[in-house]
């Protein structure tokens, strides 16, 4: 496993990174989840990635059990605020901030985060606001830096000339071979002010692994056939886009690597990437996942591969 530095903090975050979204505490058994914690961690996978709204404090609550065995310098964790978690609570509020830090710390059963990231941006609540409150999260000693997801190169530039507040160190945008968006404008902008990129979704929700084919029924075992985890899943799984992802593979056998390794490693080859955060509902996935960190592949087949996929990719 690689390691890369977190934008302008300290933290050297794993190249490939262990999410919760969908699966832990939802989709995913308990025992099986603990599994795939524990193979990352073997890999030398050090960067978990949660939110409170995963489960509405599922995903949390179990990777606090699992977690709380290890020694708490031995991982990075992060979470996230903003979703709603109960009919009155939700959004990027002061008050809003510190209950939601609390809650989570409590579920992770941990005296503090290393990352506190805003899910999405609250149009709401002040921004001036919103950073005073991340800034006292920090200033406390709940979380050591901060970051956001999804947020505009309007409200990434608003935020970076708040004055007296903490930096954002982290983005946290949907990123793959068949969404480049964050290309155009927030990347560029987040490499110069001290801010990486960790990627969410960079194997479109399982379909840049080549398992779904056009015109055939998803695996029974596959995140598109199980109702918690599948719902989010039908932008991907249009004919057009799954031809196109098929003719990947050759692509892929070329390089010496699966196809979930070649589309990774496509993530991995921008430099402001820190980590590139994967699913796993079994330790073999997280394996193979994980031997995507370090590849080095010939750039002229990522050329191709951009070529092949670009009239069903979301450029911008």
């Amino acid at each position: 496993m690689k390691y890369r530095k977190l934008g302008a903090s300290e933290l050297m975050v794993s190249e490939i990174s262990l999410g919760s979204w969908l699966t832990y505490g939802v989709g995913v058994e308990r025992d099986k989840a603990a599994a795939c914690v524990d193979k990352a961690f073997e890999l030398g996978v050090n960067l978990i990635d949660t939110a409170n709204v995963y489960g509405r404090g599922a995903a949390e609550t179990l990777l606090g059990e699992v977690l709380s065995g290890r020694p708490r310098d031995s991982y990075v964790l992060a979470t996230k605020v903003f979703f709603p978690m109960s009919a009155t609570d939700r959004g990027l509020s002061r008050a809003q901030i510190a209950k939601q830090i609390d809650a989570s710390l409590a579920r992770l059963k941990t005296d503090y985060v290393d990352l506190y990231q805003c899910h999405r941006y609250d149009p709401q609540t002040p921004l001036e606001e919103t950073m005073a409150a991340l800034s006292d999260v920090v200033r406390q000693g709940k979380a050591r830096y901060i970051g956001f997801s999804e947020w505009s190169p309007e409200q990434i530039e608003a935020a970076a000339a708040t004055r007296g507040t903490e930096r954002f160190v982290s983005s946290q945008p949907q990123y793959s071979l068949l969404w480049r968006r964050p290309e155009e404008k927030v990347i560029p902008l987040c490499a110069r002010t001290g801010v990486s990129q960790i990627v969410w979704s960079p194997l479109a929700q399982g379909v840049l692994t080549g398992k779904y084919a056009p015109g055939s029924a998803p695996p029974p075992d596959s995140r598109a056939k199980s109702e918690s985890m599948g719902q989010m899943m039908n932008n991907w799984l249009r004919p057009e886009i799954l031809a196109a992802v098929q003719k990947l593979k050759p692509l892929a056998a070329q390089a010496g690597c699966t196809l979930s390794q070649f589309c990774l490693a496509w993530v991995l080859r921008e430099p402001n990437v820190a980590s590139a955060i994967v699913g796993a509902s079994r330790p073999a996935q997280m394996e193979e996942n994980a031997a995507a960190s370090g590849l080095v592949i010939d750039p002229a087949l990522f050329r191709q591969a951009e070529a092949v996929v670009a009239p069903v990719s979301r450029a911008a």
